[in-house]
């Protein structure tokens, strides 16, 4: 059995503690650390009404700060580097919301056969996840359990609705645990919380009640300032941004009014959101949200360690153009490393330097691709004895 290792990502003036060098030494599994606020939490839930959702536990510094190492025993896993995810459901998933992918459409095929994705192909069998994206139902849902989904970077929750004990599965948030309960106010507000405001709608209060990590809301419900994952952009569909291992966006702000009691109405019909290319766009004020940051955050700091792995996971080896044969490639043949004294294109012929990909004409849907024209010479020769007679 390999035996990991436990060492940070970068130097950093953090300085851990004896428990972690012992860890270090011992090459032991990390453990994650076992923390009183879930109790002090559960019971704060139990005595408070239903709308209530108990602070899940935030996971410490020192764990969100090492990567798991193993042993040189082979080549394979000298540069093996992953996160450190115990929490996850080791078993098998909920197998009613999955369905198996298979076909020509693995290998980067189209319905007629033809390859239109290149470097695809083989990998382990797999099932697909259905995830829920609109998360219309209301009502608390409790978290089963953190699994692993092999369709996405991000790692997906098992709800059940403590009302209808319906089983359904979501992106899961960054330090959601099993054992948390999520609500989804996208229905509208539930009249205990109502009741609890006396009938009337206080903003606060309403932020402070619901703006909790992994409840799904609407954008106008949401505070300005407030890091959100798995934003949707229409009314009626489900999240189409910030899906991904470790992506969230900012709700930077909203088409508001302040009343003469100092209260904010909200009056557009769109809520500008920064997403973390630095893009803000505008989506309806009724499109979904989830409070909090996608999990698996560490995500992007793994190496496989060797090709076997990308092979598994259905990817195909890449090839330079310049190493391949003539007609195989516009960069192929040649004695050595040489293209032919021709620019870089792509292996169809497109120019692939120089803004010919980004500058556009005053037709959008038109590319600008300067045409190579050969025989320049010869053409001149024509037209001049033309010219002559």
């Amino acid at each position: 059995m390999l035996q990991p290792r436990l060492r940070p990502l970068a130097r950093s003036s953090v300085s851990f503690c004896r428990s972690s060098v012992v860890l270090r030494l011992t090459r032991s599994y990390a453990t994650p650390t076992q923390s009183s606020n879930r109790e002090t939490s559960s019971s704060q839930g139990a005595v408070s009404s239903s709308f209530a959702v108990p602070t899940p536990p935030t996971r410490s510094e020192k764990e969100s700060a090492l990567m798991r190492t193993y042993k040189p025993r082979t080549p394979g896993v000298r540069h093996l580097k992953r996160p450190i995810n115990d929490h996850l459901w080791k078993g098998r998933p909920y197998l009613p919301l999955t369905f198996p992918k298979k076909g020509q459409s693995k290998g980067g095929r189209n319905n007629t056969g033809v390859i239109t994705v290149r470097h695809r192909g083989g990998g382990v069998k797999r099932r697909i996840r259905t995830v829920d994206f609109k998360r219309w139902a209301p009502g608390p849902h409790l978290v089963e359990r953190i699994e692993h989904d092999p369709g996405r970077s991000a790692h997906i929750a098992l709800l059940t609705d403590q009302a209808t004990g319906k089983k359904s599965y979501i992106v899961a948030a960054d330090g959601m645990r099993a054992g948390d309960v999520v609500q989804s106010y996208r229905s509208g507000i539930p009249q205990d919380l109502l009741d609890s405001m006396g009938g009337v709608i206080d903003p606060g209060i309403l932020a402070a009640k619901t703006a909790w990590r992994g409840n799904c809301l609407p954008m106008h419900m949401i505070p300005v300032g407030t890091t959100v994952y798995n934003v949707g952009s229409r009314p009626d569909g489900g999240a189409v941004f910030c899906r991904s291992a470790g992506t969230h966006a900012v709700v930077v702000s909203k088409e508001e009014e302040t009343r003469e009691d100092g209260t904010k109405v909200m009056t557009g019909k769109y809520v500008n959101v920064r997403l973390q290319s630095g893009e803000v766009r505008k989506v309806s004020k009724d499109a979904c949200a989830t409070i909090g940051v996608a999990s698996n955050t560490l995500h992007h700091y793994r190496q496989l360690g060797k090709a076997g792995r990308s092979r598994w996971l259905n990817i195909r080896p890449t090839v330079r153009g310049v190493a391949m044969n003539a007609f195989e490639h516009p960069h192929g043949g040649g004695r050595g490393k040489s293209k032919g004294n021709r620019h870089p294109v792509s292996p169809w012929g497109q120019l692939a330097k120089g803004g010919f990909k980004t500058r556009r004409t005053h037709n959008v849907n038109k590319w600008v691709v300067v045409p190579r024209v050969r025989n320049m010479g010869r053409q001149r020769g024509k037209a001049s004895k033309k010219s002559k007679e």
